[in-house]
């Protein structure tokens, strides 16, 4: 696609053609403009673990590594998306918008199948990811060091979202009061447990799940009703995006609530 791309540029370039910088300029400034509104930011927090944190920490400290990512779906997987960098093809496995809750954990094992050296993850959400927790049960067998890193907010995320919006904060059947102790849990199928609900202990708490040899499931307990930005509202246009600095309430009237 490059060398396609570059051919067309000479032959452009060779019958005398040049561009208007007076209008690429212009481009270029409305580019810089929309660029300057930071879309991805989030109030931080010192108490409680922040998911978009989480995952910068993540990236942060896995960068440059043999890395291959895996998502479950949810909120989670918007935030993997926005907070995770890739520069190569192929580093990025995810359901999309089908939208296969269970999905990351069985595809995080056969990545690690295929590449037993790398440095496989998980990004799951502790609902998604429990639809296929069996899978534990391979990963100890086959010996694969796959890491389940979970952010667990205790609610179907991108659920409650969307009932804060549609509804009200009218919530019904999306949140969790009976969970498993996700350490246990590791270590009853012979994996390694850990558990991070403190800002201040994150890097030590990912680097420890990085450096362990087998299997990990990284319990990461976070802010339990962070929103996911941004949006499109259903039934507006693109134009009209829900930003993290704006508010939710109203922001979804009859008509596009119909439509969802």
């Amino acid at each position: 696609m490059a060398e396609a791309l570059r051919a067309i540029l000479d032959l452009w370039t060779a019958r005398g053609r040049k561009a208007n910088r007076e209008a690429l300029g212009q481009w270029h400034g409305q580019i810089a403009q929309w660029r300057a509104r930071k879309c991805l930011s989030y109030k931080p927090s010192q108490v409680t673990i922040k998911p978009q944190y989480a995952l910068e920490r993540l990236e942060a400290l896995t960068k440059g590594r043999d890395r291959y990512i895996c998502t479950e779906v949810g909120q989670h997987q918007m935030w993997a998306a926005q907070f995770l960098g890739f520069e190569e093809p192929n580093r990025w496995m995810t359901s999309g918008g089908l939208g296969t809750m269970g999905y990351g954990f069985p595809s995080s094992i056969g990545v690690q199948l295929a590449h037993p050296d790398a440095l496989v993850i998980n990004v799951a959400g502790e609902a998604s990811w429990l639809m296929n927790m069996q899978e534990m049960g391979t990963a100890v067998q086959y010996r694969l060091p796959v890491k389940q890193f979970i952010l667990n907010n205790e609610r179907l995320g991108m659920v409650r979202q969307w009932q804060e919006l549609l509804h009200g904060s009218r919530y019904s059947q999306s949140w969790s009061e009976a969970l498993p102790d996700f350490v246990k849990l590791a270590e009853a199928f012979g994996a390694k447990g850990i558990l991070c609900k403190d800002p201040k202990d994150l890097d030590d708490a990912i680097m420890e799940m990085i450096e362990h040899p087998g299997p990990v499931i990284f319990d990461c307990l976070v802010e339990k009703h962070e929103n996911c930005f941004p949006m499109i509202p259903s039934g507006k246009p693109h134009n009209e995006m829900l930003m993290g600095e704006t508010s939710t309430e109203g922001a979804i009237q009859g008509k596009g609530a119909a439509l969802v």
